[in-house]
């Protein structure tokens, strides 16, 4: 069947590939396939449910390579689950005894949509896998095309998730900044929170970066607060990797004693469960969001760990400082837009073809270029502590 109209939407949280991926789609189809119309749902799964969408005009089509340009969104995100019908009604999206995914379908005829673009995570791909479902069970003729967007890098079987190269450049360039707080305070204790509910991939990878950028300053002989050693990293925590906070408390207690400043980067996710226990068994309630994740802002696990090494290493200022917004919000590098336009190129070919599933290299078939089969997509893909690079990397600052 010709593909006549396409939408897209975009959803979860932000990263720095969303507006390039528009944009790329844009382009993609302009080139193609002209005569095709795009509307764009707004605020994720929430503009759909909604029936709220903007129409790509002939001047947006023009300037959709001013997109690449840019960090955030043009299409607005929200968090929703399709599946999740009494957050649904909850928010207003759907009225009691509307199924969420029967309302998306019926908006897609509506409009009269041939194929819908999904740019998100897990999530929003774990929903768009259940709405293709519901299409295919229930007659529907529309293709669902998805392609992967989290800085975590923790969709399985995605090789490298769009954005997440970008985050863990802007996180480099944010701890820049931030360890040089070390020199604020005698006995400074610095915790760089790095986003990462499962997987520890951001954290090691925007301190390996951070350390390569390091590696090409020009450090002053005899003063210590303006040595290598004062800004390198001397601590790296990861979800998939079990913390000994005592053991770990007196190595860095050496380092603190001989530079005064210790510098962690910490992955949000790291030791959690510790956290978790730690409020249950005081009675306290642990807040979840809609698809039923701990809502780490509010646990706030970097603080938890602050109070443990400050103590553990005598800190007499500590500081946690978070770059997961600073470094989602940025527009992607060079790096990553070369893999969007990979991917939006081959998402239009495919859609125009004829086929659905997530964009991108299935690690599972030899990192081929693909429309992987939606069945196979899930999040919380682990990152492992044991390949080469981040065993050296824990060896070069003493952790291994």
């Amino acid at each position: 069947m010709p593909v006549r109209k396409v939408a897209m939407l975009t959803a979860g949280g932000i990263a720095p590939c969303l507006s390039s991926a528009v944009g790329g789609l844009i382009e993609r189809y302009t080139e193609l396939a002209p005569e095709v119309e795009i509307i764009g749902y707004l605020d994720g799964y929430a503009g759909l449910l909604t029936g709220n969408s903007i129409t790509v005009t002939p001047e947006v089509r023009a300037g959709a390579h001013l997109l690449h340009g840019f960090g955030g969104s043009p299409l607005g995100n929200s968090r929703v689950k399709l599946t999740n019908v009494k957050d649904c009604v909850k928010r207003g999206l759907v009225q009691e005894g509307e199924d969420p995914l029967k309302v998306a379908a019926d908006q897609l005829t509506k409009d009269g949509v041939d194929v819908l673009h999904t740019i998100g995570g897990d999530d929003t791909n774990t929903t768009a896998a259940d709405l293709a479902a519901y299409l295919h069970e229930n007659g529907y003729e529309l293709q669902v095309v998805g392609m992967p967007k989290t800085i975590d890098n923790d969709v399985v079987p995605i090789k490298q998730t769009l954005g997440a190269w970008t985050a863990a450049e802007q996180g480099a360039i944010y701890a820049e900044n931030i360890i040089g707080e070390h020199t604020s305070n005698p006995r400074m204790l610095i915790i760089h929170e790095v986003m990462g509910r499962h997987c520890g991939w951001l954290t090691a990878e925007t301190a390996r970066r951070y350390r390569e950028r390091m590696a090409g300053r020009e450090y002053l002989p005899g003063v210590v607060a303006a040595s290598k050693e004062a800004w390198d990293v001397h601590a790296v925590y990861v979800p998939e990797s079990h913390i000994d906070i005592k053991a770990e408390g007196e190595r860095l207690r050496h380092v603190m004693d001989e530079l005064g400043c210790v510098n962690i980067f910490l992955s949000e996710g790291a030791g959690v469960e510790d956290v978790i226990a730690e409020l249950e068994a005081a009675g306290e309630d642990v807040p979840r969001d809609a698809f039923g994740h701990v809502q780490l802002d509010k646990v706030n696990p970097g603080a938890w760990f602050a109070k443990q090494f400050a103590e553990a290493i005598g800190a007499e200022k500590t500081m946690v400082q978070k770059s997961g917004y600073f470094s989602r919000s940025a527009a992607a590098n060079d790096e990553d837009l070369a893999l969007i336009k990979r991917c939006t190129d081959f998402a239009v070919d495919a859609a125009l073809r004829g086929e659905s599933g997530v964009v991108g290299e299935d690690e599972e078939q030899g990192d081929e270029l693909r429309a992987i089969e939606f069945p196979r997509i899930r999040g919380a893909k682990p990152f492992d502590p044991s390949v080469d690079w981040f065993q050296a990397l824990l060896k070069s600052i003493g952790q291994a």
